[in-house]
Formats: C-alpha cells, structure tokens, sequence
C-alpha cells in the first residue's frame, strides 16, 4: 500500500505543508452564500441546497488539492487556501443552531482532518512504515472525533455508529482516489472520485435532515 507514496518527490512536499501552514482563512463568496442560507427561519429547501453546495466543494477542492500536490501544479497553494477556506464554511454553518463555539470546534476538526492526510504522506514519504501506521491511526482518529461531535450535538439524529461508519467511509474512499492518482490509475481514480460524490451527498443529507427535525422552529415551511 505504501510502496507508491515513496514515489513523492522532496519538492512536492515542502510545497504541501509550506501551503498548509501558510494558508489564511479566507471565505469565498460561494461559502458565504452558502452560510447566508442558514440564517434564522431558512427556508428547509434552500438550507439543504446549501449543505450540499459545501460538502461538494469539500470533495472537490480536495481532489483538486490532490492532483495539484501529485504533479507539482503552481495553483497548489490557492487549492490548499480554498480548501481550508471551505472548513470555516462547514464550520460557520453549523454555528447559527449550535453556536459560535461549537462552529468553531468543527472547523479545528476538519482542519486537523486536512493536516493529518498531509502528516500520513510525509511518513510515508520518509519510508517509516511505523510512522506511517501511527498517522494512520490518527487521521482516522480524528475521523471518530467528527463523528463524535456530530453525536453529541444530535444523537437522535446522528447516532454515534453511524456516524463513524460514515466518517471512516469518507476517509476510505479518499484514500483510494489518493492512491489511484498518485499511481496512474486514473478510470481508478475518477470511479473513486464518483463513489466520493455520492457518499458527500448522503452524508450532507443526512446533517441537514438532522438539524431541521432537531430545531424546526428554525426553518420557514
């Protein structure tokens, strides 16, 4: 499994984290026409549009991020901006019905989820196999971590087994997009990214189904 990551070249990663570290928050006008829709007393439709808009553009500024950091693209510093961009965004959406803080927590998670495939690739590309396992564990830590927040903020909703198995089914199907790019699968990597899709759908669904019947009141007919 680990054989075609030792295949990245130095450059490729200094340009990974020097983009990770540099980046500065910054929402788009997509992220903040997106978070506007989850204003007081939303209309249901436009709220779960606007759910799916920003786990969309998740998936597909990391895949950007991903062919970016693979073949040493100069945009790969503005993929990684964006992407972060879109944390605050997820984050930021959630806050009008949970709070500023709770908002705030869900970003710092995604962030680390964001950090922690950088940190995997870096083991990897060390040739530290016991260094590789333990990022591995840790991305997929954080992974639980997400869904344990989800949980704690609406159980009834989002109960705590389905959302690991959603969340570990997120970074599964990444992992493999990641890996048929990285080795020229690329009919692999695009089914891959395909199955991404349809699971971001499910999983933007699933979240905003849960807030309307957890707050109501919150959402115009």
């Amino acid at each position: 499994m680990f054989g075609f990551l030792r295949r990245w070249r130095t450059l490729a990663m200094v340009a990974i984290f020097a983009a990770v570290a540099a980046a500065i928050p910054m929402l788009s006008s997509h992220d903040h026409a997106a978070i506007a829709a989850t204003s007081a007393r939303t209309n249901r439709a436009a709220f779960h549009d606007a759910m799916r808009r920003l786990w969309e553009d998740h998936i597909v500024w990391t895949r950007m991020f991903i062919v970016s950091a693979v073949a040493d693209l100069p945009d790969l510093s503005q993929a990684t901006d964006r992407l972060l961009a879109n944390q605050d965004g997820i984050g930021s959406a959630i806050a009008p019905f949970y709070g500023e803080a709770a908002g705030e927590q869900l970003t710092g998670l995604l962030r680390d989820h964001i950090l922690g495939a950088a940190a995997l690739l870096a083991a990897a590309k060390s040739g530290d196999e016991a260094a590789v396992e333990a990022a591995s564990t840790a991305w997929y830590a954080n992974g639980d971590d997400i869904a344990a927040f989800l949980n704690a903020a609406n159980p009834r909703a989002w109960p705590l087994d389905e959302m690991r198995a959603m969340m570990r089914g997120h970074l599964d199907l990444t992992l493999q997009e990641a890996v048929a790019r990285l080795e020229g699968r690329y009919a692999d990597d695009v089914a891959a990214y395909d199955r991404i899709h349809d699971q971001i759908l499910h999983m933007a669904d699933m979240l905003s189904d849960g807030i309307i019947a957890q707050l109501p009141s919150s959402f115009a007919p």
